[in-house]
């Protein structure tokens, strides 16, 4: 990685038109994926992505620039380019890099995945989707991918700091069709964490593909959910996408500091239900969107967004803490040294309530229970929702009756967060990647169950 006598070089070419800050962001990450369709693998891909990114701030100006050339003058030119873009040539500005931080890893990894046999990771894949396929014989199809990546980081800015990171995360995607005549349905499970090949010590293969198929298989059978205002109960886990889409994104200074969000300047207000409480935390150990710094080298926190319903407080990242007059929350992230940072989610999820799920359910006279979450599209601006039920089932006088397919659950952030009266203590959590202005991230999304008072549910007419 880039030397501390080179980055010191490189941090004062930055400011020589009166920037105040400036930051090299420099990733060698080395990735490797494996994907298998009917058994037979039909892709086994290796890569190396490696790039420096260098970010200048002239109070809330700010200018980003990367290059792939990692030679002192590949790094001067691109820092001087970046630097005009700023203004004229001004006297220049003396950096010292010594601000050393050591970390504590949060993330400790046994079996480093370039250490491991290829066989070994297509014998993971070949048991999920063994148990995927044999599931039922309407199981048409099935699709298994297996990613691993090795990212290393360092980070230097003017502010003193030097400090390097490596990130390890692997995932197994498990993709299950369940067919009949012409009609298609999808289960999909998507199992990863900030673990080596040791994953798999938690991560069964064989009941992630009998889940995936088991989805498929359900909705496959099932009718079409009718529509309508109802009581929802949605389940732990990747339900917390919601949250995740309709607050979540709201609450990234990103959007708050510009005021594009329904909650800019609500801290200390009431914007949910006093059964909820939203922590963001990144310190988690070996959770998928876990990490020891951010990606502008800030030691990561559990940041308690929500509690009993108040505002406590937002994701910060430096730009936008700047226009916001409030210090980084170490929630700064990006895709790649292409990508300024700006601030994110890593693992969020809404806190386990005192509720019993039994309960929640036996509470619903005629509604609808979500047990799945799959897609959907949000209006960040407004919080505005629509997000497909990948598995649904109609609950009728506290009794879950049949599953239905098709249904889909529209709303608006700020008022399903007021609409929230019954919560679960059956916390957990999944992955999932979250698309942004700084690219793909991986990101966690969890919740106990939790029983929303009324939603409007879409769904389609019987055939």
């Amino acid at each position: 990685m880039i030397l501390r006598e080179i980055a010191t070089q490189v941090l004062e070419k930055c400011l020589i038109t009166g920037g105040d800050f400036a930051e090299i962001f420099e990733e060698d990450t080395i990735t490797n994926s494996i994907g298998l369709i009917d058994n037979k693998i039909e892709n086994a891909l290796g890569g190396r992505n490696y790039g420096i990114g260098i970010r200048i701030f002239k109070g809330f100006k700010s200018v980003y620039a990367y290059t792939n050339d990692n030679s002192l003058s590949g790094m001067l030119d691109t820092a001087y380019k970046a630097a005009l873009a700023l203004g004229s040539l001004s006297e220049e500005k003396m950096v010292v890099l010594n601000n050393n931080k050591i970390l504590t890893d949060i993330n400790p990894i046994k079996l480093y995945p370039s250490s491991v046999d290829y066989q070994k990771k297509i014998n993971v894949m070949k048991t999920a989707y063994k148990n995927a396929k044999e599931y039922s014989t309407d199981i048409s199809q099935v699709s298994i991918s297996y990613t691993d990546k090795d990212q290393k980081v360092l980070i230097a800015n003017t502010e003193g700091l030097y400090v390097e990171d490596r990130r390890i995360r692997t995932r197994l995607g498990i993709s299950s069709v369940a067919s009949k005549g012409s009609e298609n349905q999808t289960g999909f499970e998507g199992p990863g964490g900030c673990k080596g090949f040791e994953i798999f010590e938690d991560i069964d293969p064989e009941y992630y593909g009998k889940e995936a198929s088991r989805v498929a298989y359900t909705m496959l059978n099932a009718r079409n959910c009718p529509a309508g205002k109802m009581t929802v109960a949605i389940d732990n886990g990747f339900g917390g996408v919601i949250f995740h889409e309709a607050c979540g994104h709201s609450l990234e200074a990103t959007a708050v500091a510009k005021g594009n969000s329904v909650f800019a300047d609500k801290l200390g207000h009431q914007i949910a239900s006093s059964k909820v409480t939203a922590i963001d935390d990144g310190t988690l150990k070996n959770h998928w969107g876990s990490a020891n710094i951010d990606d502008e080298g800030t030691p990561t926190k559990r940041n308690v967004l929500i509690e009993n319903g108040i505002l406590k407080s937002y994701m910060i990242d430096k730009l936008n803490g700047r226009r916001m007059k409030m210090e980084s929350t170490g929630s700064s992230r990006r895709q790649s040294y292409k990508f300024a940072p700006t601030s994110r989610m890593t693992n969020t999820y809404i806190a386990k309530g005192e509720d019993k799920p039994e309960d929640i359910i036996k509470s619903i006279d005629n509604g609808l229970y979500a047990k799945k979450m799959g897609g959907g599209s949000v209006n960040p601006v407004t919080g505005e929702f629509n997000f497909a039920v990948s598995e649904g089932y109609l609950v009728k006088n506290g009794e879950i009756v049949e599953p239905v397919r098709g249904a889909s659950l529209i709303g608006k952030g700020s008022d399903v967060l007021m609409d929230i009266d019954m919560v679960g203590n059956n916390l957990a959590q999944a992955q999932g990647m979250c698309g942004s202005s700084s690219g793909s991230i991986p990101t966690n999304v969890g919740q106990p169950m939790i029983r929303v008072r009324e939603i409007t549910v879409g769904g389609r007419k019987e055939d």
